[in-house]
């Protein structure tokens, strides 16, 4: 039996509610189970229904993204209380969800108490009939403290990935499960929100002779080239009520890679003998990609200076300081990696980034100043070969030996760091599909103008599982500890149980980090107390 079907709307693929596509698709019900908050509340197709669920995301101290989607040109409304059973809420009358947004809309709830559980519904009134709301759909979220607290969140990446969508028979992405029950102040997901480059098919075999099966639409059944087909990879996550069930609950702060477009993209990306794609440009692509992902994303859009900027700054009181970086907009082409000067073909930050970047941690009171990045420092990540036949890099690493290419523009930062007496800085991140404790010391660095740090990998979410990367020791990075897929075995699916996540508490008290390192049923793998320096 076929499990791929088209979108019973105009437009070929986006969703008009869970129901109607159980209905007539054939779907088996459990991909769209009864939620806490469901996806399609009512039958009655005289209201907007909210196909895709409610986020919260770029959590302050006084204020919150609210996002939503409804199914038709509708106005999204939002109410908000500290109390669940919203005696006393604040309405707010938010935009107009139109077509040129994919019905998509957002609100940024400001004037927000500080430290305090906030619960919110959406709903949308349709513009064809103001007296035809949609019903509500809820969530909830916790501003950031202002005084010192205990504070939990999660983070990983890699969704949806190498030909694994959602199995309705096996649960779904139950790793989202799995972490919604830590019930954590806040998720960063670091990137690869989507595989817009990875179709799905209805049936994958897996090598011990076993079935994945996948729902799969219209827009997850090709490579994504229209701005459409880009909408419908989020449009398709938000299907499973794992999914949906963890935004309605955990607010979340978005970080974009390569997938969000197409593998390992950048000024030197080439699709010419790609024959999956009818578009060959891709700054085209990442046009369409970078749109989608801002309608999509729960983030706080930047500013007229600059609307699509990812890198930003998340306060979140005095104990922690959020910095979200962009690995891929600002990079120049993938290259050998081996250029002995910094120039834009070595650029990977960009210099308006690490300015930025420098002077935050500067200024930073937080004890903690975590960075989110995309991808991992002095691990390699291969992306083919040169036309001189050298081996080309995807990320920063290059092999071992002195700081080149794109490692000067690392080299600086740890360097600034260093001359300033920036302390407890720890990265956090994921791409490479495991997990691992990295330690990078300047003692047994090629380059040793640094203080030594922590950076810890953890992904993918729902993916195949691959690694581990080789090392590099320009920066004297030490494998602490790793989990990764026997030599031999690649892309392992989520059943496998190599699906990983990282969970962070930071001691109200005493300011010390616990980085846990936790697999799909949320055992503890590795464990990890930082004591913060200087306070």
């Amino acid at each position: 039996m076929t499990r791929k079907f088209r979108m019973p709307n105009r437009r070929g693929f986006l969703l008009q509610g869970a129901a109607g596509i159980v209905a007539a698709s054939g779907i088996p019900a459990i991909a769209f189970a009864q939620d806490r908050a469901p996806a399609m509340i009512t039958s009655d197709k005289m209201r907007p229904a909210v196909p895709s669920g409610v986020m919260s995301g770029d959590i302050h101290a006084d204020r919150a993204i609210v996002w939503g989607r409804s199914d038709r040109a509708a106005r999204m409304v939002v109410e908000y209380d500290t109390t669940e059973s919203f005696r006393n809420p604040q309405k707010i009358v938010g935009p107009y969800a139109l077509e040129d947004t994919d019905f998509t809309a957002r609100v940024d709830l400001t004037g927000l108490p500080a430290d305090q559980t906030i619960f919110y519904r959406v709903n949308f009134v349709d513009l064809g009939d103001l007296k035809t709301p949609s019903r509500p759909y809820s969530g909830k979220l916790r501003t950031a403290p202002a005084a010192k607290r205990d504070i939990t969140f999660l983070w990983s990446g890699d969704t949806c990935g190498q030909g694994y969508g959602i199995n309705p028979e096996w649960g779904g992405m139950k790793i989202y499960e799995t972490m919604r029950k830590l019930q954590p102040d806040f998720f960063i997901h670091s990137g690869d929100t989507v595989y817009a480059d990875g179709p799905l098919e209805s049936e994958k075999k897996l090598p011990d002779g076993t079935i994945w099966k996948n729902i799969v639409t219209e827009a997850k059944s090709k490579v994504a080239e229209t701005l459409a087909e880009f909408r419908g990879q989020y449009a398709y996550n938000l299907l499973d009520h794992n999914v949906r069930n963890f935004n309605a609950d955990v607010p979340q702060i978005w970080q974009w890679d390569d997938h969000e477009v197409t593998n390992n993209w950048s000024d030197s990306k080439d699709l010419s003998d790609d024959n999956r794609y009818q578009e060959k440009r891709v700054p085209l692509l990442t046009a369409r990609a970078t749109r989608a992902f801002f309608e999509y994303a729960p983030l706080r859009i930047h500013g007229a200076e600059e609307s699509q900027r990812v890198y930003r700054k998340i306060p979140y009181g005095p104990s922690l300081d959020v910095f979200v970086i962009d690995m891929r907009s600002y990079r120049g082409p993938n290259t050998a990696n081996r250029q002995t000067a910094e120039s834009d073909q070595t650029a990977f930050l960009g210099r308006p980034q690490v300015h930025w970047l420098k002077q935050g941690l500067l200024a930073s009171r937080a004890t903690w100043k975590v960075i989110a990045a995309d991808m991992p420092i002095s691990l390699q990540v291969p992306d083919g070969k040169d036309a001189q036949d050298n081996p080309r890099f995807e990320a920063i690493a290059n092999g071992d030996g002195p700081a080149l290419g794109r490692e000067l523009e690392v080299a600086g930062l740890l360097r600034f760091i260093k001359q300033n007496g920036i302390r407890n800085v720890v990265w956090l991140t994921a791409d490479v599909h495991y997990t691992a404790a990295h330690y990078y010391d300047p003692n047994l660095a090629a380059f040793s103008d640094f203080e030594p740090f922590w950076e810890f990998v953890s992904g993918p979410l729902n993916a195949g599982t691959f690694g581990p990367n080789p090392p590099d020791n320009t920066f004297g990075l030490q494998v602490v500890w790793q989990k990764a897929p026997d030599k031999g075995q690649v892309n392992l699916p989520p059943s496998m149980g190599m699906q990983f996540f990282g969970e962070v508490k930071i001691d109200g008290r005493t300011d010390a980090m616990t980085v846990s390192l936790k697999d799909l049923g949320g055992t503890t793998l590795y464990k990890k107390t930082l004591e913060p320096a200087g306070v």
